[in-house]
């Protein structure tokens, strides 16, 4: 997240998968095994994710740009389903799931105005998702629960929410949502440049553990 500013998938050194690969494993060697671990790089470094994951022993990755191009603030992204699942299976990683994002944050969805959120999930699980990442606009912006309430029980794959989750909003998504990925509400003053807030995070799964108690 700090090696900004970000570049396109074409400009992603070697420096940075090998560099990924070593904190990948510095992770899963301190993350009992039976939890599952997963790698994103930014940009739409998905490929590279896949190798990360495969030598780190990984088990997902969230791969940007999976279906329908897009411009995005380190410019355009094209579509990379076939590539990225044929790559998957030559480099022997078909047990690493990747879950894909639909409409990427930080992006222009002009070109596919015409696609709805819908198609564009009904796309991707075409295109074998192993799950669908519904965002924000932005890192920290909250996804719209219509959003979710659009595509829950109208497509067969996980639906994860994947940006601006916190302890105040959770109860909106925890219905439909498989899973949430949880990023800048566990640093303080809810900043994803910050350091991780204990406080926060304990918060934050003392509210889940009363959304999973019956009512």
């Amino acid at each position: 997240m700090h090696d900004i500013p970000y570049v396109p998938e074409r400009l992603l050194g070697a420096e940075i998968t090998a560099c990924m690969t070593r904190l990948g494993q510095a992770v899963r060697d301190v993350i009992p095994k039976e939890i599952p671990c997963g790698v994103q790089v930014l940009a739409c470094g998905n490929k590279q994710a896949l190798a990360i994951a495969k030598a780190s022993q990984l088990q997902f990755i969230r791969s940007e740009g999976f279906v329908f191009g897009h411009v995005a603030d380190e410019g355009y992204t094209d579509a990379c389903a076939g590539d990225l699942l044929r790559y998957r299976k030559l480099i022997d990683a078909e047990d690493v799931l990747i879950f894909t994002d639909l409409k990427k944050k930080h992006s222009s969805h002009a070109i596919t105005s015409d696609v709805s959120l819908l198609e564009t999930a009904h796309a991707a699980e075409f295109f074998l998702t192993d799950g669908i990442v519904i965002t924000g606009t932005a890192t920290g912006h909250a996804a719209s629960p219509q959003d979710l309430q659009e595509l829950s029980g109208r497509v067969k794959v996980p639906l994860l929410i994947g940006s601006g989750v916190t302890k105040d909003n959770i109860g909106l998504y925890y219905k439909d949502a498989h899973a949430v990925i949880v990023g800048s509400h566990f640093k303080r003053h809810g900043s994803w440049l910050e350091e991780i807030s204990e406080e926060a995070v304990e918060n934050f799964m003392r509210k889940v553990c009363e959304l999973r108690q019956p009512s």
